[in-house]
């Protein structure tokens, strides 16, 4: 065994005559284990917040989204079609147009955006499950189905005709405006469902058939907004996409769920950074102790030094002792607090004790990324603190 490895192991698990050095070493132990433990729990907290955050877009976004590469809208051919379901893995595809529009209820008005789909919407998204009243819009029909904002903005239910809700979008053209009325297309619709999956979702959509869409916005026949698409379960989305450049060339924009959400993976990615940083500085500041610690052990242990100076160690083996010390204290305590950490989250995820509201438990998620990266940081800068306390040595303070 290597002596300065077998001299630091004894240090570690030794008593100090000097009782305050056990003391202080406790509390630099403790501190680490403490902090390890703390940031594992935070980033399982973190990436349980994320996987609840976006499994609402699951719902209603779909595997990939392919927009006009130029403009607002193209024309979607029969062959086009073709093409399309000859790609493999790609199981239901449905037109959309999406446009902003104005509504109005009684006296009441709001911007809202107007999502027109087609029959086959439902194959490529669960939005139907997100219907908390009512029913999903019927195909050829004047229905809708707006969000719980939009509903408690302009004060209106579900199958309620009291209640007059029209559609205006604006005309295309050049020119000035004769009237409000030649400016505008405009249609009575009724609503029959509303949905609720988030605050910006349901203050932002209202759902409508593709041709009400269509005859709102005066698009062609074939002419639409977006294609979205349903990937069957384990299909290489890089593949795909290979597969769709190859077809259509640079016609279309393709984009995945992380993409359509790029803000909320932004902010999500982002706070979880700062609180990773927060919290490393939590562990720099519990290691002062360790490097307190070690430089007590080394005053303490003098004359032992001294002794072992005598007898030929060099002073690079001496400090390596104090050096691997340290090490092992940080890489113990940062196992150990890990380990505590991942217990107290699997018994969350177990048995559901610390709740959000009385029906919600609050959601965590073991991720061995997230262990790797905490072991990590604690061993990164274990390492450096020992060193900089094993750097103290000296053959004059040996001596003195």
């Amino acid at each position: 065994m290597n002596f300065s490895f077998y001299i630091a192991k004894r240090y570690l698990f030794s008593k100090s005559s000097n009782n305050a050095i056990n003391i202080m070493s406790r509390i630099a132990s403790g501190g680490v284990i403490i902090a390890s433990a703390a940031l594992f729990i935070v980033l399982s907290v973190f990436a349980g917040l994320k996987d609840f955050s976006l499994q609402f877009s699951s719902f209603v976004d779909p595997d990939l989204k392919l927009i006009a590469a130029q403009g607002k809208s193209f024309l979607w051919s029969d062959e086009d079609a073709s093409k399309l379901l000859s790609i493999d893995h790609v199981t239901s595809y449905s037109k959309v147009i999406e446009e902003r529009i104005i509504i109005k209820s009684e006296n009441k008005n709001l911007l809202a955006t107007l999502k027109g789909v087609d029959e086959n919407y439902l194959k490529v998204t669960n939005i139907d499950s997100m219907v908390k009243q009512g029913q999903w819009l019927r195909p050829n029909s004047n229905e809708v189905v707006a969000g719980w904002g939009i509903s408690r903005n302009l004060s209106f239910g579900v199958f309620d005709f009291l209640k007059s809700l029209s559609i205006y979008v604006p005309k295309p053209g050049k020119g000035q405006i004769g009237s409000l009325k030649s400016a505008y297309n405009a249609a009575y619709v009724s609503n029959v469902g509303l949905f609720d999956v988030n605050e910006e979702f349901n203050s932002k959509y209202l759902f409508s058939d593709i041709e009400l869409a269509k005859t709102l916005l005066g698009y062609q026949d074939h002419q639409i907004s977006a294609l979205e698409l349903k990937l069957a379960e384990g299909a290489d989305e890089s593949i795909i996409r290979e597969e769709l450049s190859a077809l259509y060339g640079d016609r279309f924009v393709v984009k995945n769920r992380e993409q359509l959400n790029d803000a909320l993976f932004k902010m999500l990615n982002t706070e979880n950074l700062a609180i990773y940083l927060i919290f490393t500085l939590v562990i720099i500041i519990a290691l002062f102790n360790v490097i307190g610690a070690i430089i007590m052990m080394i005053l303490d242990k003098k004359k032992s030094l001294n002794t072992l100076f005598s007898l030929g160690a060099e002073i690079k083996s001496i400090k390596s002792i104090f050096f691997l010390q340290g090490s092992l204290m940080t890489i113990l305590s940062g196992l150990i607090g890990v380990s505590i950490g991942f217990i107290i989250v699997f018994l969350q995820q177990r048995f559901e004790w610390i709740l959000l509201t009385p029906e919600l438990p609050y959601p965590v998620r073991l991720k061995f990324f997230n262990i790797l990266i905490v072991i990590v940081t604690i061993f990164a800068l274990g390492i450096i603190a020992s060193r900089i306390a094993s750097q103290r040595i000296s053959k004059s303070l040996i001596q003195s």
